[in-house]
């Protein structure tokens, strides 16, 4: 499963700048690096077609929009519109936090199900029980943090708070501390993540409900938001999840800023990869995501016209 946006159709901005108005797009509130499309999605479902041909099924979740260029007619492809499954007064919603807490609510979803953002790629042949063990309990990869739980607060005393990303993560473990007296100081590896949907729904309808809740007005992306890492950890603390701390020859997250991709992936060669956008990355460093991406993917997969 993928959320994806096209930030760059024209009617798409039209109906965010008359909700939000002309603000800064350099902010992690309103990121340009989360809305922009640098065409890849068509590159993420060509290393799933490449690597993981078992997917049987792949929902495309989005603002009324469709890629000019996929094969809408191609029996794994379901386009899943936000209206479909996100409350009205929610809407419109330009916010990955909030839509994801209906995820669960897409029709036919498999009990078993992975979610990406579509800036994440499989870099090497992977089968179901990378992402589920047999007793059919998902891995939640994790990344360690030395200081455990004193991590965020130790950018307190450095005078340097975490951002409004990682503040959700150390909310969204803090709930599950708070109901099932277990703390996991790991953070999400911001990559292709399993979940059962039993559970997702647990989560999001009933222990963490009120948060939801809470979180539903926020059209864009605002402190207090509920972060699915909630569910990872419910999971966790509930005995439905397998830890997996992972280094970077696993999972490895590069950000767009970086200049050479390929040393990383030749250095690292993980099998799943992460080209990380956000408001430290200018239009110039986004020019070169397109052409690392056609050279690592460049034939042309089954979903595409």
């Amino acid at each position: 499963m993928y959320l994806w946006v096209d930030g760059n159709d024209p009617d798409w901005l039209a109906r965010k700048r008359a909700f939000t108005g002309n603000i800064k797009e350099n902010t992690e509130e309103n990121c340009k690096g989360r809305y922009v499309n640098n065409d890849e999605l068509r590159y993420s479902l060509r290393s799933v077609e490449k690597y993981a041909p078992w997917v049987h099924k792949i929902f495309i979740v989005t603002d009324n929009q469709t890629p000019d260029w996929l094969d809408t007619l191609n029996p794994k492809i379901n386009i899943i519109d936000h209206k479909e499954i996100m409350p009205e007064t929610s809407l419109p919603c330009f916010n990955a936090s909030v839509i994801e807490c209906f995820l669960h609510k897409i029709p036919d979803l498999s009990e078993h199900f992975l979610l990406a953002n579509d800036d994440v790629f499989f870099n090497a042949t992977v089968l179901p029980d990378f992402f589920f063990k047999s007793d059919g309990f998902p891995f939640i990869r994790l990344i360690r943090k030395p200081l455990g739980k004193w991590h965020y607060w130790a950018k307190f005393l450095r005078k340097k708070g975490p951002g409004q990303y990682r503040r959700m993560v150390m909310n969204a473990a803090q709930l599950v501390e708070k109901m099932f007296g277990k703390y996991y100081s790991g953070v999400p590896h911001h990559n292709i993540d399993a979940y059962k949907k039993s559970d997702f729904y647990e989560a999001m309808e009933k222990k963490f409900r009120k948060q939801v809740e809470n979180s539903l007005h926020h059209h864009v992306r605002a402190i207090g938001d509920l972060h699915r890492s909630v569910v990872s950890y419910y999971a966790l603390a509930i005995g439905h999840g397998h830890m997996r701390y992972v280094g970077r020859k696993e999972s490895m997250r590069i950000p767009v800023e970086r200049i050479d991709y390929m040393k990383y992936l030749q250095r690292y060669q993980p099998k799943l990869l992460c080209l990380n956008d956000s408001q430290r990355v200018s239009d110039a460093d986004r020019e070169r995501i397109k052409p690392f991406l056609e050279n690592l993917f460049p034939e042309k997969s089954a979903f595409e016209k």
